[in-house]
């Protein structure tokens, strides 16, 4: 990070009847120990929810954790709310349970990034950095 620059800042999510958090715990506790603005809405949010906690956090970054099997619902909604609020420059990512023939899927409607639940933990920080500097400034 750049001398004076804001922080990155990443709202972390758990959407629908999905209940296991351990693994959103620890992503979030890693991009707050490599400087990022951590917010984390909890379990069972709704994708309005976490739209409207992104808008009024001015968050960088939304990222989902997904092990329910409901992904190919969450994130086209997630999507679709965030354009409809004209926050479609807040970028979405995605982790958890994925298959593999659903990654293109996600992707091609706006996912920007889909990590695996196997992904170290600085592969994480370091793509959340890489996206926001691509996105560039908001």
């Amino acid at each position: 990070m750049e001398p004076n620059a804001a922080p990155i800042r990443v709202l972390i999510a758990k959407v629908g009847l999905d209940g296991h958090d351990r693994g959103v715990k620890i992503v979030a506790r890693t991009l707050r120990d490599a400087g990022m603005d951590v917010i984390y809405t909890g379990l069972h949010r709704t994708p309005e929810e976490v739209v409207d906690a992104a808008v009024q956090e001015d968050v960088d970054v939304i990222g989902i954790s997904i092990l329910s099997g409901a992904h190919m619902t969450v994130f086209p909604r997630l999507v679709k709310l965030l354009g409809d609020r004209g926050a479609d420059d807040i970028l979405v990512v995605g982790g958890g349970v994925i298959p593999d023939e659903d990654v293109r899927a996600l992707k091609d409607l706006g996912v920007r990034e889909l990590l695996l639940q196997d992904t170290p933990p600085d592969a994480i920080v370091a793509m959340i950095r890489r996206i926001v500097a691509e996105r560039g400034p908001r």
